[in-house]
């Protein structure tokens, strides 16, 4: 059997692959995180809920609207979206110009009543999402078999946050939303609709992660925790990629989870908290994260 540094290369190969995986959703995850606290200042701390209504959105479409995976792939997010924008409407406008703490309070809030509700409907035992039949079995590599799905998550995590990112970097649309963010008055005075350009950007940060859900869905059974079990690893990449950094969110997102996937086979008891040990190290050394500019 072939071996790495004493490790099995199947062993070392399969954890990476899980470890993509898992990086994908981070990234994916954080992007949106970062796109809502880069853009809006606003700490949402119901992403995680909005993640796990994405997943429960493609299994409701399927369920009861016979929709299947692919069409789910873009009406999930957008249902999401939609649902985000009326609670930014309603709620979060009222908070742009307070401390970071109440956005935090009030989003935290609203994590727990969306997850208390699809736990009353829907129990936590889990649902079942099958993968679409165009993904399902995988190809021998010779030194691993690669599950298709599996790698379709990888690829369309990648290209979703690279699009993303080159719109907000390097587009006018992107200038004139940090400018709408760092001088609103002015870019109001240019007859710019600057609420609503705020509006549309947390929409699509919500997007981004029902979108994460929908991708998830097939991967993870369905159920109302499935947001809880992961918000606290993303609000930890974004830290140390760098809060606000969209770039340096998605590059995070995928580092940490091949390191995290690696760990299990190097040392398994260490996995678990790898990503906040990371954290802490990056924290004493650069406070701002590694990609983040010092206020």
């Amino acid at each position: 059997m072939m071996t790495i540094l004493g490790y099995p290369v199947q062993a070392l190969m399969g954890q990476l692959l899980l470890g993509l995986i898992n990086g994908a959703f981070y990234a994916v995850l954080s992007l949106g995180l970062a796109l809502i606290f880069g853009l809006l200042n606003i700490i949402n701390f119901a992403h995680g809920a909005q993640y796990m209504m994405g997943a429960f959105a493609a299994w409701l479409l399927l369920t009861y609207g016979g929709i299947g995976y692919w069409p789910a792939l873009l009406l999930a997010p957008l249902i999401v979206a939609i649902i985000g924008v009326i609670i930014e409407r309603l709620l979060l406008r009222r908070l742009y110009k307070l401390d970071h703490l109440y956005g935090l309070l009030l989003t935290f809030g609203l994590a727990l009543v969306i997850e208390g509700a699809f736990r009353q409907l829907y129990g936590v035992s889990g649902q079942a999402y099958a993968v679409p039949e165009e993904l399902r079995g995988g190809i021998n590599l010779g030194f691993m078999f690669l599950p298709l799905y599996r790698g379709w998550v990888v690829v369309a995590s990648l290209t979703v946050c690279l699009t993303v990112w080159a719109l907000i970097e390097k587009t006018q649309l992107g200038a004139l939303l940090r400018a709408a963010t760092e001088n609103p008055a002015r870019v109001q005075a240019f007859g710019v609709n600057v609420p609503v350009l705020i509006t549309l950007t947390y929409g699509v940060g919500v997007a981004l992660a029902a979108f994460a859900g929908v991708l998830a869905a097939p991967v993870y059974s369905v159920n109302p925790l499935m947001g809880s079990n992961i918000i606290i690893i993303v609000f930890a990449v974004v830290v140390i990629g760098g809060m606000g950094s969209i770039l340096g969110s998605v590059l995070t997102g995928f580092g940490l989870g091949v390191v995290e996937g690696l760990t299990k086979v190097v040392y398994p008891e260490a996995s678990s908290t790898v990503i906040f040990v990371i954290m802490a190290i990056v924290l004493l050394i650069k406070p701002a994260g590694l990609f983040g500019r010092a206020a």
